[in-house]
């Protein structure tokens, strides 16, 4: 069965989970302002359960704690919420800002275009030079078992 393909929240939330705080403020220079906006909660910090699974796809099991951060705030009556890894408030509320502005089907395109493109672009990036750094040490046992023929 194949994989549902993410709505559009879900795609720049995950950019935005992923991205780090630097380049989420350097692609906001270059886009409109955000609205202002009020916090309903946090940012705060606390523990997540991890889960596992064996083999990738067996049984799951409790792999351990992770630090997340979370905020929720209204801008302009949307209400943006943002969890990221790691302790880093301001990027929480940054994330949860830019979820709030890109509900506004008026500023959406453009902030598609200058924020969420780019840190989408950057994790394409980021992803392929790390496959290329692992594909560069891969054993091709087959090639090796043909050898000693």
């Amino acid at each position: 069965m194949p994989a549902t393909p993410p709505s559009d929240r879900q795609r720049w939330m995950s950019v935005l989970a992923r991205a780090d705080r630097a380049a989420i403020e350097a692609a906001l220079a270059e886009a409109p302002p955000l609205p202002a906006h009020t916090r309903l909660r946090g940012p705060e910090v606390g523990l997540v359960m991890v889960r596992g699974r064996t083999g990738g796809g067996g049984s799951p099991f409790h792999l351990g704690e992770m630090t997340v951060t979370r905020c929720t705030v209204r801008a302009e009556g949307r209400i943006g919420h943002a969890y990221v890894a790691g302790r880093d408030g301001g990027k929480a509320e940054l994330a949860a800002r830019l979820d709030a502005a890109l509900q506004d089907p008026e500023r959406q395109a453009a902030l598609q275009r200058a924020v969420i493109g780019p840190l989408e672009s950057r994790e394409q990036e980021r992803r392929a030079a790390l496959a290329a750094r692992a594909a560069a040490t891969r054993v091709d046992f087959f090639t090796l078992a043909t050898m000693r023929s």
